[in-house]
């Protein structure tokens, strides 16, 4: 587990000094790069809540539940917080916050923003996004970063970086899945396209068990797509069962075929307890043949 924690912890910046606390405000001050765009520790004692935060109800049972993930996992998805002198308000990431203390976190990772710097966070991400050392969630995050912070579209955000939109919106969908995923996909456990396809899958139980599968049975992203298309499909499995009759069916059927001197089909769940009988006739007068046995 201390792995996973130190897995988290890379491509984190500098933790704030005193003095940035104190002297960098505006993107015009000196130091301000070294923040925008970065992601940097901050301690809880120096973050405050957003005081027009429109949500004001969280679930206890909730934020315990993400309390464990982020004592087994460390906090996935950084905060995003404005800098006002030297504390923080809360700009997204108020659960995540409040979770953190929870698990006796003394610092979060998070964003900072500052006064006036729109479009050197802007500059900063999109030179982010192209360096070739980010790992998927990485890359997701900064694609979210640029919608959010910044407020540009996914086809703006298509020209910028010089993807497909389709892609950036595929790496998107990468953030809706269960933190353990996500730290697997960031360690190099299961790749991007495992991610792809277990996202693919509606039910959230069924993602978590196809994680499992993926893992114990060690699949490849094709085999992870055709096991996601049968959780999605399970009634393929039923029609299956269907085909394979028991053995004494299958002697009932030879039985009735003899004796009606037509072609039989028995159709059976595979318990045997429910099912349908198939005969097969030409013309008129093999079916009179047929109807003459029940008269």
């Amino acid at each position: 587990m201390k792995d996973k924690k130190r897995a988290m912890g890379r491509g984190l910046g500098a933790i704030l000094s005193a003095e940035s606390k104190s002297t960098i405000n505006s993107a015009t001050d000196t130091g301000a790069e070294q923040l925008v765009g970065n992601m940097v520790e901050v301690a809880l004692e120096d973050i405050y809540p957003n005081a027009t935060q429109p949500r004001t109800y969280f679930d206890e049972t909730a934020l315990q539940e993400l309390a464990q993930s982020i004592r087994n996992l460390g906090v996935i998805q950084p905060i995003t917080l404005r800098k006002d002198g030297d504390k923080f308000e809360i700009i997204s990431g108020e659960r995540r916050f409040r979770a953190s203390k929870i698990a006796g976190l003394k610092s979060v990772p998070a964003y900072i923003r500052l006064v006036n710097d729109q479009e050197l966070l802007e500059m900063a991400l999109v030179e982010n996004i192209q360096r070739e050392d980010l790992d998927a969630i990485e890359v997701a995050l900064t694609y979210q970063r640029l919608l959010d912070e910044i407020g540009l579209t996914q086809e703006n955000l298509s020209q910028r970086v010089g993807k497909e939109r389709s892609t950036i919106t595929n790496s998107i969908r990468l953030l809706r899945l269960s933190p353990d995923i996500q730290q697997a996909i960031r360690a190099g456990e299961i790749s991007a396209g495992h991610g792809r396809a277990i996202i693919s899958v509606e039910d959230e139980k069924n993602q978590q068990e196809l994680f499992n599968k993926i893992l114990k049975e060690g699949l490849n992203v094709r085999q992870a797509e055709k096991a996601a298309s049968e959780f999605k499909n399970p009634k393929k499995e039923v029609a299956k069962k269907e085909v394979e009759l028991p053995n004494h069916l299958r002697k009932v059927q030879k039985s009735l075929s003899d004796v009606l001197d037509v072609a039989v089909e028995i159709k059976s769940s595979g318990k045997g307890k429910k099912g349908k009988i198939i005969l097969d006739f030409n013309n008129e007068e093999e079916l009179s043949k047929i109807l003459s046995h029940f008269n």
